[in-house]
Order: C-alpha cells, then structure tokens, then sequence
C-alpha cells in the first residue's frame, strides 16, 4: 500500500469513524467487533479503488460520497451535508426571497412532496411523486434537500426552470415556475351537501387550531352535522401543531408515541373534544409530516376513517450532527407510532378506502378539472356512518 493510498484511508475514514461513535451516543449500539470488520471491509474498498480506479481520486470527493451514501441509505430525510451547504442551513438568511411553494423529499433524485395551494408550483401542476432532475441546470443526482430548497428560494418575480419526469415518462419535461405568487389560508371551509362541512387544511401552524375552531363553528351555524377534512397535498406545519388540531377531535388518553432510540414517550390527549361530528379524512401521497401526525391520531383511535391514497410516512425529527471534515448530519434521531404502536414514518398512513388517482400526463390538461372521485367517494363513506 502506498503513502498516498494509507493518507486517501485516513482521510476517508475518519469521518466515518466519527458517524459510527455519534451514532452510539445517540443509542445506536453496534458490537465493537461487528462494527471494525465492516470498517475493515471500507478500508480494503478504499485502497482498492485508490490503487486501480483510471482516474486519481482525491480524497475529498471519496470522503463525500461515502458518508452520502451513508446517510441515503438511512431513510429520505437524513443527510450529509458539505461544509458549504451546513454553513447555509445554518444561517439560512432568506429575507427577501421567496419560493415556487414545493416541499421536497429524496428517492434517487430531489422529488415533488406537495405544493402548496395558490403556489406556482400548484398552478404548474406539479404532484407528487415528480422527480426533479434538475433545477436551473445544477444536477439533483447528488444533492441534498437542503440544497434544494436553497435553490428554489430566490427574489419575488425571478424565473426558475426545474426538470421534471413523471411516473414512467421516457423524456424530462422543462416547467418554467416564477417565483413568488399567492398562497391560500391555511384553513377554509364550506358546505358540500346538505349536513356536511368540508374543512380544508393546507398547513398546520401555531393558528391551525384556533382557525380550525372558527370554521367548524360557522359549520355548526350552516347546520353541519358531519365533516369531510381533506389532507391531500397538506405538507408543511410543525408536529406539535398536528397533534393540538388532533386533540379538537378525541378525547383518547394516548394520541401518538414519539420514539427515540431509548425511550418512547406516550403524547397524550386532552380531554372532552370540542367537535363531536363524524369526520373522514382525505389523504394522499402528499399528506406528509404534522398532517400525517393528525390523520394517525383519529384514524387509530376510531375517531375517523380517511379515504384516497397513503400518506408519505414522513414523521421524524432530525439531530444535526457536526463532522470533522466541516460538515454535518441531519439523522432522523426520533419518529412517531400511531397510539397502539405501529410505526408511521416510511410507513404512512393506509386509507380504509382506496380510491386511484388518474395519471396526468405533465403539461396536459385533466379531463375535467371540476371532477374528484376521492371527495365523491368519501361524501359516500361519510354518509353511511352514524351521526353522535
């Protein structure tokens, strides 16, 4: 083995080292022995790809790439972040810029979570499950999340190309978004049928819950018996802020179970619910994080049931983790189970009844846009159920 060859090892190596020792202290206990066989094994890795590959490899770019490949194989909200993109999630000054309204996840490439309502990314049609190759040209192949939202931010007005491909599409699709635009209120309601209020929530903020009080209440004055809360697309607000809108619907002891690698701590409710009316949910592949949170706590608790398609299973809590070599981790360090248990992030939460979405081809007009099996379908389901 060469000079070179045992420095590119050291350099690689340290920081690995340095992710196993955080991951112990975090709880994630792994034999000694168990744990030096496979750093052996990334050793030999490292000197052979130095000693044979047809290119000279610097040790930065092998370094990066493992400690990538380290935390992409943990799940799509953990990630390695370069010293450039920790020192930007670290200040993230973004006064005087504002996005295209997308909230992004990872599997293989940057990918579509939801849009937000009234946002230019609602109104391009954007889904999710939409890959995004590229955005402005920069490559999502290896890029972090973090990164991403980075470069979607920019100045109201400005225009932003992004590269999509959609479902089986053989050829990206160019969406020219610009940035800025409306966004809709977090909460709005209506009738839908006689005796059935429909109550929309796009985001779950620190006034969720007292707007989510004011609608049902002018519900119950348009003589509202039953409620249809629809959750598709919803996937933004804080944990917290789901579980206190859960706490207007059901009085059950045990909300969720937030879980860490050592403990796992019962949420509890609080008390007598103030909405008593026979509710289901409307969920869908961008029904993510505090709304998924929500939707977990009725459907578990036989408060609800929810019609459409499962959620993201996105319910962790990250720990940044700074590395040696001037970057850092975003480990998922906690998740949430549902109150009897069962685990919900990378799991989601599964409808009682399933209603298929059409594939829209991107950039082509739906059939009828006025048309929504889901809401017809659960107008059904609701009607069927007794009323309190």
């Amino acid at each position: 083995m060469t000079d070179r060859t045992r420095f590119v090892i050291l350099m690689v190596t340290a920081p690995i080292l340095a992710y196993t020792l955080v991951g112990g202290l975090l709880g994630r206990v792994v034999a000694r022995e168990d744990t030096y066989r496979h750093l052996r094994v990334f050793e030999d890795v490292v000197s052979i790809v130095t000693d044979n590959y047809v290119e000279p490899v610097e040790p930065e770019r092998l370094m990066q790439g493992a400690l990538w490949g380290l935390a992409e194989g943990l799940d799509p909200e953990s990630a390695y972040l370069t010293p450039d993109d920790l020192s930007q999630y670290e200040t993230d000054d973004a006064s005087g810029e504002v996005g295209v309204g997308l909230v992004l996840t990872r599997q293989y490439y940057i990918q579509v979570v939801a849009a937000r309502d009234g946002s230019p990314a609602a109104a391009a049609g954007l889904r999710p499950g939409d890959y995004i190759r590229a955005i402005d040209d920069n490559p999502t192949r290896i890029m972090s999340v973090v990164r991403g939202r980075q470069l979607l931010r920019g100045e109201p007005g400005s225009i932003l190309t992004l590269t999509i491909i959609r479902g089986n599409a053989a050829e990206p699709v160019e969406v020219e978004l610009e940035r800025g635009g409306g966004r809709s209120a977090n909460v709005t309601s209506r009738l839908v049928a006689p005796g059935v209020g429909y109550l929309r929530i796009a985001e779950f903020d620190d006034t969720t819950t007292d707007a989510i009080e004011a609608a049902t209440g002018t519900l119950d004055r348009q003589r509202a018996e039953r409620l249809l809360i629809d959750l598709r697309g919803t996937a933004t607000g804080a944990f917290e802020s789901g579980i206190d809108a859960a706490r207007l619907f059901t009085s059950a002891d045990t909300l969720v179970i937030r879980e860490s690698s050592t403990e796992q701590e019962p949420v509890n409710g609080a008390g007598e619910p103030a909405i008593a009316w026979p509710v289901v949910i409307l969920t869908d592949p961008g029904t993510a994080g505090a709304a998924e949170l929500f939707a977990a706590a009725l459907t578990d608790t036989d408060r609800a049931e929810t019609v459409g398609l499962r959620t993201a299973g996105r319910v962790a809590e990250q720990t940044l983790i700074r590395l040696p070599d001037g970057g850092g981790l975003l480990l998922s360090s906690t998740r949430y189970l549902t109150a009897s248990g069962e685990p919900i992030h990378r799991v989601g939460v599964e409808p009682a009844v399933v209603v298929p979405i059409p594939t829209v081809e991107l950039g082509r007009a739906v059939a009828d846009p006025d048309l929504d099996p889901v809401l017809d379908r659960a107008l059904e389901h609701l009607a069927a159920m007794p009323t309190v």
